[in-house]
């Protein structure tokens, strides 16, 4: 069931994004809005991008509580674990993570999928859940899909947010 959800909302972002003239911000954060509100395990969606000179990633886009992890340092917590290592890291229970970032104390599931333009990693799409173990490799895969179509949709326009 979850997987047509998924292709479900693959394909509204898809025509969302060809048929509306929005910045790449006002895509993302539609993005972020959209999953969201599509999935109860998902309570907090946002988008990091790379800032590789800094070696910082920086929140652009959101969905969900406020955060005052709007800045990482790549290899730190999940986030910055991805920046380095370029592939999606699933972490069913985050308490058994040594080098997790706590954005909130209700957070128990977080996934991270990169998003590449061009064969590098730019950013990354990040969601935690207040559930134990709600994601799985259909998650992964979903969210790889989410971030080749916004490369594939803005190009190079993703690095100039």
């Amino acid at each position: 069931m979850k997987n047509q959800s998924f292709n479900s909302i693959l394909q509204d972002i898809s025509t969302h994004l060809s048929q509306t003239k929005n910045s790449v911000q006002e895509g993302l954060q539609w993005i972020c809005d959209t999953l969201k509100i599509s999935f109860s395990a998902y309570q907090w969606v946002g988008f990091y991008f790379a800032e590789p000179s800094s070696q910082t990633l920086h929140l652009k886009a959101y969905a969900g509580a406020p955060t005052d992890h709007t800045t990482i340092p790549f290899g730190k917590g999940i986030c910055g674990q991805v920046a380095l290592s370029n592939v999606p890291f699933l972490v069913p229970d985050v308490t058994l993570q040594d080098n997790y970032i706590a954005c909130s104390v209700d957070v128990r599931s977080e996934i991270v999928v990169p998003l590449f333009l061009n064969g590098k990693n730019i950013g990354q799409i990040d969601i935690d859940s207040h559930y134990s173990d709600p994601f799985s490799n259909e998650d992964t895969e979903f969210l790889e899909a989410i971030c080749k179509l916004i490369a594939d949709t803005y190009g190079n326009t993703l690095l100039e947010i």
